[in-house]
Parts: C-alpha cells; structure tokens; sequence
C-alpha cells in the first residue's frame, strides 16, 4: 500500500482528496512542514483559492523549498497544478518553478470560471471530470497529457513530466473517473 502525504498549506481540499485516497487504498498523512515533506513517498500539493496567497503560505512554513527539493512523485490538483509552474497572472505571483510555463486568465471564454463537468481527453482516453478554475496553464506541449476544450480552445488540463503530474480537474470529486486517474498515478 502507498503513503501519500498531502501538503497542508492552510488552504486545499484536504478532507474530500484524503477520502479519494484512502477510497483506493493509500495511506494518508498531512504534511504541514518541510520535515515531513522530506520524508514523503508520495507527494500531492492541493488546491483550492488563488495562486499569490497559497504561495505565500507555502513560503512562511518552508513548505516550497521542501518540495522543490523532494524526490518523491508529486501530484498537483487545481491551483496545486498551477504552482507547480513558473510563474501565475493570478496575483503575478512566482511560483515553485518545477515545470516551465505560466498560468494565464481564462479571459477568452464567455463564462468564467470554467466550472463543472466537462471532457479531459489524453494519452490515457477520455474522461469527464469536474473543475472549479478561473486561470489555466500555458506550457510547451511536450509536458501536455490530456486537454480539455473551452470554448474552442483546447486547455491542459493534465500535465506530466518524470515525477511531476498535474490535474486541473479535482478528481476527488469526479466519480468514477477520478477515481481511476488516482489509481493509475498510485500504480505509477
């Protein structure tokens, strides 16, 4: 059975992402120092808010250079997949710099944010998943595994490169589906 030790910044969908986990068999553990990132055999970085404030959370408690320096496989989750990038609008605000890219205001679609079900279709085949994002990630293709179409444009919305993997989409909260992307990264 996999450990995985979720980031507690002081902001994130811990309860609902520690049910999906322990839903499909890990074990879970809350991480809100570097200590016990430094020690984690899977990493998630979740999400829920904006990209200035939750940086500056992970910067007070150490918690950025703990997972910049990890080994560990890490998954980001919504805003937890934006930071793992360069650099976000959202506050213009550097973040932890592991993936080259930037996040961008989804100000091209008629609705923001970009909130429900919608399809995420990659490398893996096509899943419907849930999303809850004002802002998405601009990066080099070769690190897109899976996009999501908002109106007309085609969004990452998975994002993959050695151990680093991040969902735009929460899939604690998207049934069947996110119950199989969790399962396929416990298994990576």
């Amino acid at each position: 059975m996999s450990t995985v030790t979720l980031i507690d910044y002081g902001a994130g969908n811990l309860r609902s992402l520690r049910a999906a986990f322990e839903r499909v068999g890990a074990a879970v553990e809350v991480a809100a120092g570097a200590d016990n990132v430094d020690a984690a055999e899977r990493l998630v970085l979740p999400g829920v808010g904006a990209a200035a404030p939750a940086m500056a959370a992970l910067r007070t408690r150490g918690l950025d250079a703990a997972i910049r320096r990890s080994q560990a496989p890490l998954l980001g989750v919504c805003l937890g997949m934006q930071l793992l990038f360069e650099r976000s609008a959202e506050g213009n605000v550097e973040c932890l710099g592991l993936l080259p890219g930037q996040v961008v205001a989804i100000d091209w679609a008629a609705r923001v944010p970009h909130m429900g079900w919608n399809d995420v279709a990659g490398e893996q085949g096509s899943a419907v998943c849930y999303f809850a994002h004002s802002f998405a990630v601009d990066c080099e293709p070769a690190l897109v595994a899976g996009r999501t179409p908002i109106d007309d444009r085609q969004v990452p919305t998975v994002v993959r490169r050695g151990r680093l993997s991040g969902v735009q989409f929460h899939p604690e909260k998207s049934a069947a589906d996110g119950r199989r992307m969790l399962e396929a990264w416990l298994a990576a």
